[in-house]
């Protein structure tokens, strides 16, 4: 199995258990870096609201922060590594090494830092 940019979403929705509104939000801050509502909500073509709840939800989850009004992902092993976690304790599940959550952390850390070293 390889994952790739192209792919990543559709793994965030499958393995994560994110809405496409949240990968979509995610994978917009991993990319463009620290960004407020105003931007991510242009960015998606939703309301304000609808991106503030899918906001703090990812905020919930583990893998963003809301800093001064603006929002930025964890790294993105420790994001998605978190959320998986949460999941294993929501579900009882043992938490264990998982290839496939470590890869969507590895194919996203080159954009997470490109975007931060601008």
């Amino acid at each position: 199995m390889v994952i790739n940019l192209r792919n990543v979403k559709k793994y965030l929705i499958t393995e994560l258990k994110l809405s496409d509104e949240e990968s979509e939000s995610f994978l917009f801050i991993i990319k463009n870096g620290k960004s407020n509502l105003e931007k991510i909500a242009e960015s998606s073509k939703c309301s304000k609201n609808k991106v503030l709840d899918t906001l703090e939800s990812l905020v919930e989850k583990g893998m963003i922060i809301n800093v001064s009004a603006e929002y930025e992902s964890l790294h993105p092993k420790f994001a998605i590594v978190n959320r998986y976690r949460r999941l294993c304790q929501n579900d009882n599940l043992p938490f264990k090494k998982n290839l496939l959550i470590d890869s969507l952390g590895t194919v996203l850390q080159r954009p997470f830092e490109d975007a931060r070293t601008k």
